[in-house]
């Protein structure tokens, strides 16, 4: 099946989807304009252009492009084309393209990229909510590519993303900020070993303790976070992260029991 497909967007991401579904059988076309080509898409000249004989449209270019580019676009969509965005996204920037695309008679699927695209392209995991996801999945059935259908509009696929950010971003900036606190105080490779061995046995109890214990424990703990951002200013680490937990722990503490 030959599955005309435009590509808004050729950086790095968009660039490794791009070559995948060309190796893959698609006809590619795309449009970037900080990037004249990639091998075996064709160029098009703008959105509009990109887009106005393709079924299939991927907007990969970034969260703060994502309606831009859907509103360059719009002129030259045909009615019943599938527009799948891939951005990072709030969800109600997915819920904003698929009221703005609607009056054209153009399914707006939110598309929630689930790991780094570099080295996966299309084998990327990917979920999909909006009214045409499944619809989505079928099309990329056919160049042999899964995609896990979720129930619910546009906003659904990236809420789950975005949530599990909240913990994954969170957890590296921690990382980041204490091994930086620890290469200061001399003692890195005691916290880099220290850390792993923690991280290694994590298991489904290992979370519940920890929001258990986080409510439990946090007067002590508002005041162990205290110290530990007071020790990094002493070694000349700005604590973002050790201040922001220390802040959620007071809030927590100081909230009212039922």
């Amino acid at each position: 099946m030959t599955l005309p497909i435009a590509v808004l967007g050729l950086g790095e991401a968009g660039s490794e989807i791009a070559r995948d579904l060309v190796a893959a059988g698609a006809d590619v076309r795309g449009y970037d304009p900080r990037v004249p080509s990639v091998d075996g898409v064709v160029p098009r000249t703008d959105e509009a252009d990109a887009v106005r004989d393709a079924d299939l449209v991927l907007s990969a270019n970034s969260s703060h492009d994502a309606m831009p580019a859907l509103t360059h676009a719009l002129p030259g969509l045909r009615p019943g084309t599938v527009w799948a965005d891939l951005n990072t996204a709030s969800p109600g920037v997915k819920a904003a393209l698929a009221e703005a695309a609607a009056p054209a008679g153009v399914e707006v699927v939110d598309v929630a990229l689930m790991a780094p695209v570099p080295g996966l392209g299309l084998r990327t995991p990917m979920v999909a909510s909006g009214t045409a996801a499944r619809r989505y999945a079928g099309m990329l059935a056919g160049v042999g590519v899964t995609v896990e259908v979720l129930p619910g509009p546009a906003g659904a696929a990236i809420s789950r993303k975005l949530l599990r950010s909240v913990f994954y971003k969170g957890l590296a900036a921690a990382v980041v900020e204490a091994l930086e606190g620890a290469e200061a105080a001399g003692v890195a490779d005691w916290l880099h070993g220290n850390i792993s061995a923690e991280l290694a046995g994590f298991d489904e109890r290992t979370i519940d303790r920890l929001v258990s214990g986080t409510h439990t424990h946090a007067r002590r703990r508002a005041d162990e976070m205290t110290a530990a951002a007071e020790q990094l200013v002493e070694l000349g680490v700005q604590p973002r992260v050790a201040a922001a937990a220390r802040d959620r722990l007071v809030e927590l503490r100081d909230r009212p029991q039922p």
